[in-house]
Formats: structure tokens, C-alpha cells, sequence
């Protein structure tokens, strides 16, 4: 087994297009995970990195095109440190903090007397969810989302613009730069399958797409109600599954548009009742 391709930038462990390219040839040829780990920790990798390259999907360590480079993200000011973080008119607890990928739990970021306000402000207008249409930059309907959707202006009322002007707050970035406030319902059986939120460069629409404020760079679901059963959002990259309470949220952030950023989630089956979430999606820049 050959690690040339890497040693000589082993102890800054960047996974760099070479690595990636060495990981996928190394696993073609048969070399399996405690090999590769062995190799990688002989080069001067670190255990904690050698692992995390490891577990990435073989399509990214295959993908020898180079990544894209960082942008900054939305995080809110002492998340890991407090429990209780400050979001303006009041402050929210942040009870599940992952660093990989950037993401938090957060509890009490909406009342229930919001939450419902919320449903019944979106009920009279929802229909069939769609999503961007990559290729054309348009929309689409696509059988991985099965849910009935609407979209509230920025600004739309005086519940959308407090709202937004927590999330400003506490995540330190401007309201502007937010899409407008997305309230989905997911009935029994209806879910999302697990997808990214980044808009893919590759793609022929993308760059359509970017000119109404950038890249997404962060997501933040709100969840509105509690299902009987079923419904969690799951991120299959940390192993995690959030389930829906009343005025919780996840938030995590994508610095990449790619899938090195872990950020990999759906929505999983709601299996009796229904599920009603509101998604901030956050840009770049201002959201035109």
C-alpha cells in the first residue's frame, strides 16, 4: 500500500484532492478500514482525523475535483459554552451542540402561542411541497418530499418579522440575508429523504440560483408541533435523530457546498399524526 500521496502533508491532515484520490484507489483495491488506518497514522495523521476521512462516503474520497472554498456561517455567540443563549427577546437553551457537523438543538426558540399562530397563519395556503429544480433553476416536484408547503414573505406580518429578528439575533446574521419562512406539513407517511441544502456547483442552474443572495451557508427547521409518532429529522453522517417538540429547533450550517460538510438530513416518515415545521434557510448575502 502506497501513501505517497499524502505523506508529505500529513501532520497539516488536510483532505486534500490527492488524499481523496488516494483513499478511493487504496479501497478499490481491496485494502480495508483497519489498513487504511494504519497507513494513515504511520504518515503522522492523527487518530481523530484518519477517522473522520475514513468515514467519509467513498463517492467524496473518489471526487478528485478540488473542494470549494469555505464561506462564513452563521453560529450563535458562545454555543458549546451556555447553556442559555441570547436570541434578542429572549433567550434559548442550546441542549444538543455538535461540532461535526456544526449543528445545535435548541429548546424554546418559539412559544407555543407562536408555533400555532404559525399553522394557522400557513393552513389556508399550503400545496404540494416542490424543490429547486437543479438543472433549470426553477422548481420541481419530486417524489423524495411528500409534504404540503408555503412560503411567508420576509417581513410578511408582525409574528414573521419578530421571529426573524430572533433568528438575526441569535445566530448573528443579518435578517436579510434569510429566504422567506418556509411552513411545511407532513401527514402520515409523508417524509423528505435525506438530501443536502447547498445548491451543487456542478450543476447547470446553480448559478441562476446564486444570484438572489449567494450560496445557502445555514438551515434552521423550527418544529411547530409533535407528531404522534414518527417524523424526527435525521442526519445519517452524525448518527444523530432529532424528534420534533413544540418550539425546538435544529440549526446547523454548511461552510462548503459539499458533501464534506456532513450535513447530509431528511425527514424521516411520520407514522401517525401529523408534523408541521417552519425552515429558515439563511445565504451569503441579501436574499433578493
Amino acid at each position: 500500500m502506497s501513501n505517497n500521496a499524502f505523506a508529505s502533508h500529513a501532520f497539516e491532515q488536510d483532505i486534500t484532492p490527492a488524499v481523496r484520490v488516494w483513499l478511493a484507489e487504496q479501497q478499490a483495491a481491496g485494502f480495508g478500514p483497519d489498513q487504511l488506518l494504519k497507513s494513515l497514522l504511520d504518515a503522522g495523521w492523527g487518530e481523530a482525523a484518519a477517522r473522520h476521512l475514513l468515514a467519509m462516503p467513498a463517492k467524496i474520497a473518489a471526487n478528485d475535483s478540488p473542494l470549494p472554498p469555505p464561506l462564513p456561517v452563521p453560529w450563535p455567540a458562545h454555543a458549546g459554552e451556555r447553556l442559555a443563549l441570547d436570541a434578542g427577546d429572549r433567550q434559548v437553551n442550546a441542549i444538543t451542540v455538535l461540532q461535526d457537523p456544526p449543528l445545535l438543538v435548541l429548546e424554546g426558540l418559539l412559544s407555543r402561542e407562536e408555533c400555532l399562530a404559525l399553522i394557522d397563519a400557513a393552513a389556508p395556503r399550503m400545496s404540494r411541497s416542490l424543490t429547486v429544480d437543479v438543472k433549470t433553476g426553477g422548481e420541481e416536484t419530486n417524489q423524495a418530499r411528500t409534504s404540503e408547503g408555503m412560503f411567508f414573505e420576509r417581513g410578511e406580518s408582525a409574528l414573521i418579522s419578530r421571529i426573524e429578528a430572533r433568528i438575526g439575533a441569535l445566530l448573528g446574521w443579518p435578517v436579510q440575508n434569510g429566504e422567506g419562512l418556509q411552513v411545511l406539513r407532513y401527514g402520515p407517511g409523508a417524509e423528505y429523504k435525506p438530501h443536502y441544502d447547498y445548491f451543487d456547483p456542478a450543476e447547470p442552474g446553480t448559478a441562476s440560483i446564486l444570484q438572489r443572495g449567494g450560496q445557502r451557508v445555514a438551515t434552521l427547521v423550527m418544529y411547530l408541533n409533535e407528531p404522534e409518532a414518527g417524523g424526527a429529522t435525521v442526519f445519517p453522517d452524525a448518527a444523530l435523530a432529532v424528534v420534533p417538540k413544540c418550539g425546538n429547533a435544529v440549526f446547523f450550517s454548511y461552510s462548503q457546498p459539499h458533501a464534506v460538510s456532513r450535513t447530509l438530513h431528511g425527514g424521516a416518515p411520520v407514522i401517525s399524526g401529523e408534523k408541521w415545521i417552519a425552515t429558515k434557510w439563511l445565504r451569503e448575502r441579501e436574499f433578493i
